[in-house]
């Protein structure tokens, strides 16, 4: 009997995902003899033509990292969704665009002219930028087209199941295909994660300050963490009380503040907006004067609240984009 097909590919990413497949470390071994790899590109010499020949549905799961920027990224996302039983949109770039997404706070011709006309390193005297089609001696080729948006791979095609993570954890990755294995999958559209607040079994809850005391935001190369005490209780920006947890709170045991890559609990629409409200009950301030100095001490809002999920994001959403699923 043969084993059930698995893919992985990766779109715009840093490859932190494709590294947590060895994080498995030993039961790594569990997986390759559980299923059959016929696409995993950054691992195995495999082509698009590979998966195109392929049946409909013939790959039982399908991982997909990264977020989607590209004419590339779409192609290969709507071919795999086409091959795959399942479709995992694994870790934080895929689930909700990730550190890429921060991208569609410009446009996409503000990217093209810094990176091609005006970065200090930039030298172009004759102002080219890439060209979807190009007649060469060797033949006629063609390059993907950068988007106008990043988008999360639900954006674009149906997802049945999210892997949060920057990268993910690998327990949650081995859970997953087990799932899959034995058909105990849950509803379709689940975050196969615990959804808890990171602050749920975090083990500095008892210091976690209930009531406002916040009177200034520290960087944490600014201060001494003390290593047992609420990083929220000594200023930092934590974003745990909005998070979901399952990462193994691998962060704060390095005693550093959550930065937010496993995405928001199932009850907070909006992982930015939600993470703002829960930072702002802690803020200690009685005059607009106050607020101002003390948020003066977040340099960039955006990138700290939407570090993960402005793909997801109720502002972004306003721009029109919506989910493949509706």
């Amino acid at each position: 009997m043969s084993k059930p097909k698995a893919g992985f590919y990766w779109c715009a990413s840093c490859g932190g995902c494709e590294e947590s497949v060895v994080d498995l470390a030993e039961d790594i071994l569990g997986v390759v003899d559980a299923v059959d790899f016929v696409f995993f590109p950054v691992a195995m010499d495999f082509k698009r033509a590979d998966v195109e020949a392929l049946g409909d549905g013939e790959i039982a799961v399908c991982f997909i990292n990264g977020a989607l920027r590209t004419s590339e990224h779409r192609e290969m996302a709507e071919l795999l969704r086409r091959k795959s039983t399942y479709l995992v949109a694994y870790g934080s770039c895929s689930y909700q665009g990730g550190i890429p997404a921060l991208g569609n706070l410009f446009t996409r011709d503000e990217i093209l002219r810094f990176v091609y006309h005006d970065s200090p390193s930039t030298d172009n005297p004759e102002d080219d930028e890439p060209t979807p089609h190009f007649e060469a001696h060797e033949g006629d080729l063609e390059l993907p087209q950068f988007d106008e948006d990043v988008k999360a791979l639900d954006q674009v095609v149906d997802v049945d199941y999210y892997i949060p993570g920057c990268a993910p954890p690998p327990s949650l990755l081995k859970a997953a295909v087990e799932a899959v294995l034995s058909g105990e999958l849950p509803p379709k559209g689940s975050v196969l994660a615990p959804d808890k607040a990171l602050c749920e079994g975090c083990p500095r809850i008892d210091t976690k300050p209930n009531e406002p005391l916040i009177t200034e935001f520290k960087r944490p190369w600014e201060v001494q963490i003390d290593h047992e005490k609420c990083l929220l209780a000594q200023g930092l920006l934590c974003l745990g009380p909005a998070t979901r947890g399952g990462c193994g709170h691998v962060c704060i045991n390095g005693n550093m503040p959550c930065t937010g890559c496993m995405g928001p609990v199932s009850r907070a629409g909006d992982h930015g907006a939600a993470a703002m409200s829960a930072i702002a009950s802690l803020v200690d301030a009685d005059t607009e004067e106050e607020v101002d100095r003390i948020l003066d001490g977040i340099p960039d809002p955006a990138g700290t609240f939407y570090r993960y999920g402005m793909s997801h994001s109720v502002m972004y959403a306003k721009r029109g984009i919506t989910c493949a699923g509706g």
